[in-house]
């Protein structure tokens, strides 16, 4: 099999592709309520976005332990594997941005700290499959839910170039593993990041628009190339 050569696209998934906000703050509000807490209000959520689940229900729950946040994530699962991962809308001028980096030369790979499993469904679900050359997530245990290791997988197995490729996401999770991993970073504003958070953690770029990205990546690919 010869090898892939083109440069990776890497796209994060929650915030950046689809906003799945509705699904994951009712998913954990049910988990807190089976545990017998209070559930903050959805809006109080919205920072649960993106870092991994464990993170969040360890502040949440206030402890450092593993026993509390590993039985809130099943209780999360419980309801976000039958209802929750569809509780989500495609964010506009995604599905057309894929479209455009058909024919440029990328390999489009997603990137998610969700488990792979999930993400396969809520691609499938919305169509968005079709755009992507190969889909990375974590494992139900935890493994690869932290972006740093996850982009070392999918650079070791997707045998990416690592001085050619981009990550693309709306958090400073998503610039902070790309750095760790000498992959230049996009921060995009249309997510639950905002501009300071992405520019403290060094992004390379700032994106305002999905429509935006392409032109981005083919400057970071110009300026690499100079």
């Amino acid at each position: 099999m010869s090898r892939d050569n083109r440069p990776g696209v890497l796209f994060d998934l929650d915030g950046t592709m689809t906003d799945p906000f509705e699904g994951i703050t009712r998913s954990i509000q049910y988990a807190l309520e089976k545990l017998g807490r209070i559930a903050p209000a959805t809006d109080d959520l919205r920072w649960c976005i993106g870092p991994p689940l464990v993170d969040a229900f360890k502040f949440l729950l206030e402890t450092e332990e593993e026993t509390a946040p590993a039985q809130a994530i099943l209780f999360y699962r419980e309801r976000y594997t039958t209802v929750g991962k569809f509780e989500n809308r495609v964010i506009d001028g995604i599905p057309q941005t894929l479209e455009a980096f058909a024919d440029t030369g990328y390999r489009l790979i997603v990137a998610t700290s969700k488990p792979r499993s999930y993400t396969l469904d809520i691609l499938d679900h919305f169509d968005l499959a079709r755009h992507f050359d190969a889909v990375h997530g974590s494992e139900l245990d935890g493994r690869n839910s932290d972006k740093a290791d996850l982009i070392r997988h999918i650079i070791l197995q997707e045998a990416v170039e690592p001085g050619t490729a981009t990550m693309i996401g709306d958090r400073l999770h998503d610039i902070v593993g790309a750095n760790a991993n000498k992959v230049a970073s996009i921060g995009v504003l249309w997510g639950y990041g905002d501009r300071a958070e992405l520019e403290e953690a060094d992004a390379d770029r700032i994106a305002e628009r999905p429509q935006d990205l392409p032109a981005h990546v083919e400057s970071m690919k110009a300026a690499v190339a100079g």
